[in-house]
């Protein structure tokens, strides 16, 4: 997120130890965002909106610290939608190598054509126009166009969902995600102006993130623990729906899938049937993994027996 962090004035004591509504706890956390947030690529002053864009991608189910190396070398390999527009979609799933989910490498290479064909390579500014990229969905959308071009949008990811559902409505997490709620609840919150609403948006965020955390939260150090309704009400377990559980990863067709990709990346030649029988020993899952992989275009079929990544 490309929001310049910069010395703000001093926290006001009578904002954080009473209660804050709307502005107030908006400028709460932002003031604490001032002097505690990471410093991120995607924070600095001058980072492009084709960098944001692609540090979106990755940070997708991706924890940060895995994203700041491989972002590094995809923005010094590739620096504008078009000098990734003008290699394979397979180079950039190559490159993705181990940050899980390749095809969201796919659909990063497919919105780099777009913009290069319909944007003259200038990655949009407008969220309906962003919204008509593949792989590109409502966050963000959102989030480059407020954090890369400064317009005033409500972002929400989880970590703004849970400091909301915690703060505002009194609950350990948030319900199941709900577009028009989460940015209703969003909106009420965000700055009338928009270098302020981006400060938040990325303020919030960082609050989930370090701070407000699911499992260990720590309230003690949180800009608004005085003004929390959770905290107030002595910290309700959730007793509402819940999102569903993700599948475990070890022995499920998403570990072959990607042990099939990483043999497929190892190479620039065909990898043989007798190559990928050896990555698992499940016959019938490997060959339904396999499948999966044709279907979504990651892999192809380059001859009888013999595969590789997609050429485009």
């Amino acid at each position: 997120m490309n929001v310049t962090v910069q010395s703000t004035a001093p926290v006001d004591s009578a904002i954080v130890s009473t209660a804050p509504v709307g502005p107030a706890l908006s400028r709460s956390i932002s003031v604490w965002f001032g002097e505690n947030a990471r410093d991120l690529p995607w924070r600095r002053d001058g980072f492009s909106a084709w960098g944001t864009l692609v540090s979106e991608f990755m940070l997708q189910q991706t924890p940060v610290s895995r994203v700041i190396p491989r972002l590094a070398e995809w923005l010094e390999r590739w620096p504008t939608p078009t000098d990734l527009a003008s290699v394979p979609p397979g180079e950039a799933v190559r490159a993705w190598a181990s940050l899980g989910y390749p095809r969201r490498a796919l659909w990063l290479h497919a919105a780099a054509v777009q913009i290069t064909e319909r944007h003259g390579g200038i990655v949009p500014e407008d969220v309906d126009d962003l919204l008509a990229l593949t792989g590109i969905g409502d966050y963000t959308a959102r989030a480059v166009a407020a954090f890369a071009y400064g317009h005033r949008h409500p972002v929400v990811d989880t970590n703004t969902r849970r400091v909301i559902a915690r703060a505002v409505a009194g609950q350990a997490q948030p319900a199941p995600p709900s577009r028009t709620r989460d940015l209703d609840s969003m909106s009420a919150l965000l700055p009338a102006e928009p270098v302020p609403a981006a400060l938040f948006n990325a303020a919030i965020m960082e609050l989930g993130a370090i701070v407000c955390t699911s499992r260990s939260p720590r309230c003690a150090d949180c800009p608004i623990r005085d003004a929390c309704a959770w905290r107030a009400a002595g910290y309700p377990a959730y007793t509402g729906p819940k999102k569903a559980v993700q599948k475990k990863f070890e022995g499920s067709d998403r570990q072959v899938r990607g042990l099939i990709m990483a043999e497929l990346r190892a190479t620039h030649h065909p990898v043989t049937d007798a190559e990928i029988d050896g990555v698992w020993p499940d016959a019938v899952q490997r060959d339904r993994a396999l499948a999966g992989l044709l279907a979504d275009g990651l892999a192809v079929l380059v001859e009888p027996g013999r595969y590789a990544l997609s050429q485009g």
